[in-house]
């Protein structure tokens, strides 16, 4: 069993940094450095303690066609959220959302992560933002904005995602260096994201106001693949 830094705080000025890594480790969000919105973020370690819910594998099968176009459907117990995957820009992160969307990995998974007018993140089965498919992959270049409603890998550091995702909910071009693969973008149900985001949050462990204390979750992870 290893232990890993859940959050860390990174000497950037007016940056808020999000993170999660997936090989079985700790997922969690870097958030840097304090602005007046945000909260100070502290450093804490923890141990993962592998859930019967959270199913490992040691890589993911190649499920999509290159050539084919593929759109999500994330059901809610807030609504739906029908997201354009971007094959042709991230073409690892997409097969592996896919490969864990079709074994519904993500099916009852919570929302752990909300802060309003940043991102709503989940992911994880275990709901603790430690949790992982069991497997890490590459990053791929970002070359968009994390603009409103853009989906992207959060990590713990270069080519460690896994299966924490998140969506942004303003426009972060200016907020999140380049270091999180964007793999999709809303294109229905933008209501619905700010929904969640709405829900009331308490303090987390380390005193970020962030932990949902209601149900927030994905009831289950449709793809829709559509040949060219």
């Amino acid at each position: 069993m290893r232990s890993a830094s859940r959050l860390f705080v990174l000497a950037l000025p007016a940056l808020l940094l999000l993170a999660a890594c997936g090989g079985g480790d700790s997922e969690e969000l870097i958030q840097s450095p304090r602005t007046q919105n945000s909260p100070a973020p502290t450093s804490a370690t923890t141990e993962r303690t592998p859930s019967p819910m959270n199913k490992q594998y040691s890589s993911p099968e190649q499920v999509i066609d290159p050539e084919a176009t593929y759109t999500a459907t994330i059901d809610t117990n807030y609504g739906q959220i029908v997201v354009e995957l971007l094959t042709n820009e991230a073409p690892i992160a997409v097969n592996s959302f896919v490969f864990l969307a079709r074994d519904g990995y993500f099916d009852g998974v919570k929302f752990h992560r909300i802060v309003k007018g940043f991102v709503i993140q989940t992911g994880d089965p275990t709901g603790t933002g430690a949790g992982g498919p069991g497997y890490r992959f590459s990053d791929e270049p970002v070359t968009r904005n994390y603009e409103p409603g853009m989906l992207a890998m959060a990590n713990s550091g270069p080519n460690t995602n896994g299966s924490q995702f998140f969506i942004t909910l303003a426009d972060l071009s200016a907020r999140l260096p380049k270091n999180y693969t964007i793999f999709g973008k809303v294109t229905d149900g933008m209501d619905v994201v700010e929904k969640i985001a709405d829900v009331p949050v308490t303090l987390s462990p380390q005193g970020e106001p962030s932990v949902p204390t209601v149900d927030v979750h994905i009831n289950t992870v449709t793809i829709d693949e559509k040949a060219s």
